[in-house]
């Protein structure tokens, strides 16, 4: 049976290159969904409307969940509400771009 901490955990895997920390650790995933039949639903935003690698970056985020032995399939969902901002981050990350 797949977790949402096992698809948390493989979205953790997938770095944003131009501030190079993991897109679980800024905040971009709103949530994960799996179903009984191991297909997955990931909600997600970008830190930009305008980020030049959002399709990339949706691409890895699919291609991270289909690595799961087990899962079916994986939509992405990509959604601009609420808009991200830096406080949406970890910690760990705002001390590093915040200073």
């Amino acid at each position: 049976m797949i977790t949402e901490e096992h698809v948390y955990g493989a979205i953790s895997t997938v770095i944003d290159p131009e501030v190079g920390f993991d897109i679980v650790s800024l905040g971009l995933i709103y949530g994960v969904k799996v179903d009984a039949e191991n297909n997955v639903h990931v909600t997600m935003t970008l830190s930009t409307k305008g980020c030049p690698l959002h399709e990339l970056i949706q691409q890895w985020t699919r291609e991270s969940v289909l690595k799961l032995e087990g899962v079916n399939s994986c939509e992405i969902e990509l959604v601009w509400e609420p808009a991200w901002n830096i406080s949406m981050a970890s910690e760990e990350v705002k001390k590093e771009l915040c200073g």
